[in-house]
Parts: C-alpha cells; sequence; structure tokens
C-alpha cells in the first residue's frame, strides 16, 4: 500500500512540475516577444527623428540610406528600411516616411509619420 501511495505521490509532483514549467517556458517566449518589439519600435523611432532632422528630398519613391544607429544601444541583428513618397500624386512639400524594421530578416514593426519641405 505504501508502494502505491509513493508512486502516486511521484506522479502528483510529476504533473505539477510539467504544468510550472510549461508556464515558465511561456512567461519566458513572452518576455523575449515583448523585448523584441520594444526594441525594434525604439529602433523605428528613432530613425524616424533622424530622418526628420535631414534636409527635404524632393521626388517620388525616395529611399534614404539606412543612418546609423543609435550610439549606446544593441541593435545585432536589427535591420531597417526607410522610404519616403509624397502624400499626394505630385511633390506637393509633404512626404510620408515609413520605416520597417526587422530582425532576423522578419519583419517586426512599421512606423510612419510624415515630412514637411519648409
Amino acid at each position: 500500500m505504501t508502494m502505491i501511495e509513493a508512486v502516486m505521490a511521484l506522479a502528483l509532483l510529476g504533473l505539477i512540475a510539467a504544468a510550472f514549467l510549461g508556464a515558465l517556458d511561456t512567461a519566458n517566449k513572452a518576455t523575449l516577444i515583448a523585448d523584441e518589439q520594444t526594441t525594434a519600435e525604439s529602433l523605428a523611432r528613432s530613425q524616424l527623428e533622424h530622418v526628420k532632422t535631414l534636409g527635404y528630398v524632393d521626388g517620388d519613391g525616395t529611399q534614404y540610406a539606412a543612418a546609423a544607429v543609435p550610439p549606446g544601444e544593441d541593435y545585432s541583428f536589427y535591420s531597417f528600411t526607410i522610404d519616403a513618397e509624397p502624400l499626394y500624386g505630385s511633390d506637393d512639400g509633404i512626404q510620408k516616411i515609413t520605416v520597417t524594421v526587422n530582425h532576423y530578416d522578419k519583419e517586426v514593426v512599421t512606423l510612419e509619420g510624415y515630412k514637411v519641405d519648409r
């Protein structure tokens, strides 16, 4: 009888441990995804602001060269593209700036902003 009780206790303990480890794995994945999103958004915002400080470029569908990554930040394996298109058909002095950030070649975040020719 004692042997059966011991086996049942170990089985119950195993089930509880498996559930606990599953919860830890899920929490770890959620933390990694949130960190990736936050880092990508930070990079996108900084690049969007950097483009706004550059001179206005006339034309249809300008693609800015990749600007410098902000100092002190670790953006390993992150890449981004910056596109500028006139808001309307002709270049009327307002451009829509789109910054797309990828992490390991997977698109993570896309931010849009506007730039005015002053």
